[in-house]
């Protein structure tokens, strides 16, 4: 590993000492180290002196990601491998490819049922740092857009180091880094984001330029697709992504900035074995109070909101997209535009070219907000003054595609704006290869943002990457809904609590650890086990030539009554078969 520059915000080339009593943490060419006890757990900054003679280092690693106690002993995380992304801002962007978890004490006096629990501790946690993709830099600071690092660095003449001005909303270990917040320890501290980023060198008329996607996701109400929905006491919302369209040119700056989250009052989405449950809004609480602080944090931090929902206006989601309407009026925001799209209806048969009738209708308000513009590397030439906050029922699929559609509007009027392309020229017919570069990023986003959410990737991503609906798109469509029901209804539970300690909403406070594995009733493995043996039987008896066609078809009919008799069973039973999560909120979670 070869340090980035001598003005990194953060320490990027280090060795790892591991000794019996403490962790010792070396940055290549520099005269400090980061000493942990292993005993205290107590962290240190002091001068390189004679603490390190005769000694090899125990390995090399890129980043210091945090600490977290589990059962018996604290560990350490450290980031061991990194991909290349790309450089914004002369900034190189990684994605971490690799991580370790070092325990403090390895030998803990641990029973029996304490390293079983504790091994399901480790689980949960490696289960969300092996979510794709974390990002860093060293650098750079991601967590910011291009518009409030500007403002920030008005502030702050000579930023020290990554962790100064951070925002909070999307960094992911800032719990873990909570043992090293001393100042003198900010360059150890390598703080990371969940999302996608993509950098891309694209030429057009002989010009080139750098384009750029970010999307960054908040730690505020983060989860799961069905065990995280609607919003908290605080106004933070589920699935909230902020993401950040940027073109770099000649010493230019252009910033084009969209955000995405749950509708923002109380509702629910309780998986229950059916393949798609009702949702419903949560009665007995303050859902104006809610919203109100939702949209006051919104507003100070993007300006005026256009408030997009692209959801069903008739059914269960039409009673949602009733109620966050009448909430808005209620509201009687002046800066708060609510803009209703019922996508499925209008787009229905796969008319997905009636999406110009909502751009349109965006237009002349994409045109007011502007973007944030820079040149010469800090002289603001204008400013976004709101945004446009898309959602539907997931905040994934339909929502990407608008997204992407006013990300290529904001583009083409950016890039006539900087003179790379002519008043009449479209992008498509300018660079047909930029066109396909454009299309296949944006579908990744999707791709990304919807694993990290749903555990899948998105649908009608055929659409952003090819300007139309395919059969095969239909086909993978397919594919990710049914492994999204299997996903969302028996694996999200444990992938929902290891977000929750990865996040530090569960503390593990004390050694007498409540067993984790959770108890099943008999019908938890009869039910399935008589379904798929029923499935079996009847292919077999319907496939295999038989002469006792009455008792063939007796038997034919007896296989199919299981099926039923078992499928009704798992249906009523529904919840005892779903992975629910094991840590309980909102207590702190005790061992």
């Amino acid at each position: 590993m070869k340090a980035i520059s001598n003005w990194d915000l953060c320490y990027d080339d280090m060795n790892l000492y591991i000794t019996p009593d403490c962790f010792i943490v070396e940055p290549n060419g520099k005269e400090e180290l980061l000493i942990i006890d292993r005993n205290c757990s107590e962290a240190k900054v002091q001068l390189k002196t004679s603490q390190l003679n005769h000694r090899m280092p125990t390995r090399r690693v890129c980043g210091i990601l945090g600490t977290i106690s589990l059962i018996g002993s604290n560990y350490l995380l450290v980031a061991t491998h990194r991909l290349y992304v790309g450089m914004i801002n002369d900034a190189v962007i990684w994605r971490l490819a690799g991580y370790d978890i070092i325990p403090y004490i390895p030998n803990a006096c641990l029973n029996a049922h304490q390293l079983k629990n504790n091994e399901v501790l480790l689980k949960m946690l490696r289960k969300t740092m092996d979510t794709p993709h974390f990002y860093f830099s060293y650098a750079y600071n991601l967590t910011h857009s291009q518009q409030r690092a500007h403002n920030l660095a008005a502030k702050i003449k000579q930023q020290k180091s990554l962790m100064e001005g951070i925002d909070d909303r999307f960094v992911w270990n800032k719990s873990l880094l909570s043992n090293f917040r001393c100042s003198d320890m900010d360059r150890f501290q390598l703080p990371l984001i969940l999302g996608f980023v993509s950098v891309n060198q694209v030429q057009i008329n002989g010009q080139t330029f750098f384009w750029s996607i970010i999307s960054r996701r908040s730690v505020h109400k983060a989860g799961t697709r069905f065990f995280s929905r609607g919003i908290n006491d605080d106004g933070q919302v589920a699935n909230f992504v902020e993401t950040e369209q940027i073109v770099e040119y000649n010493g230019q700056c252009v910033s084009f900035v969209q955000t995405r989250g749950s509708m923002p009052f109380y509702w629910s989405q309780l998986p229950n074995l059916r393949y798609k449950p009702r949702p419903h809004k949560i009665n007995g609480k303050d859902h104006l109070l809610a919203c109100k602080r939702h949209f006051e944090e919104q507003i100070a931090l993007y300006g005026q909101q256009v408030l997009v929902n692209l959801v069903n206006q008739t059914g269960s989601e039409g009673e949602l997209e009733s109620f966050y309407r009448n909430l808005l009026q209620l509201l009687k925001n002046s800066k708060l535009r609510y803009e209703a799209f019922d996508f499925h209806a209008e787009c229905k048969k796969a008319r997905y070219d009636r999406l110009t009738i909502l751009i349109d209708r965006l237009a002349h308000e994409q045109d007011q907000f502007s973007e944030f513009h820079i040149v010469n590397s800090n002289k603001a030439v204008s400013t976004q003054k709101g945004v446009f906050r898309t959602n539907c029922i997931d905040c994934l699929d339909r929502t990407n595609v608008v997204q992407s559609m006013l990300a290529r509007r904001s583009l083409q009027k950016t890039l006539e704006k900087l003179g790379i392309l002519h008043p009449s020229q479209k992008i498509e017919s300018a660079s047909p290869n930029f066109e396909l570069i454009f299309k296949a990023v944006w579908a990744d986003n999707a791709d990304m943002i919807s694993m990290q959410y749903s555990g899948t990737g998105a649908l009608k991503t055929d659409f952003t990457r090819t300007g139309k609906r395919t059969k095969r798109g239909l086909l993978q469509d397919g594919v990710n809904a049914l492994t999204r029901y299997y996903i969302n209804n028996f694996t999200d539970g444990f992938r929902q609590d290891g977000i929750d300690l990865f996040l530090g909403r569960y503390v593990v406070t004390d050694r007498l650890c409540a067993p984790l594995e959770v108890k099943r009733s008999w019908r938890y493995n009869a039910f399935p086990s008589i379904l798929v043996f029923a499935v079996a039987m009847l292919y077999i008896t319907a496939l295999m030539p038989s002469n006792f066609k009455t008792e063939n078809l007796l038997f034919m009919l007896f296989s199919g009554a299981l099926i039923a008799v078992s499928a009704t069973g798992m249906f009523h039973y529904g919840h005892e078969f779903i992975d629910w999560p094991r840590l309980f909120r909102p207590i702190r979670f005790q061992v």
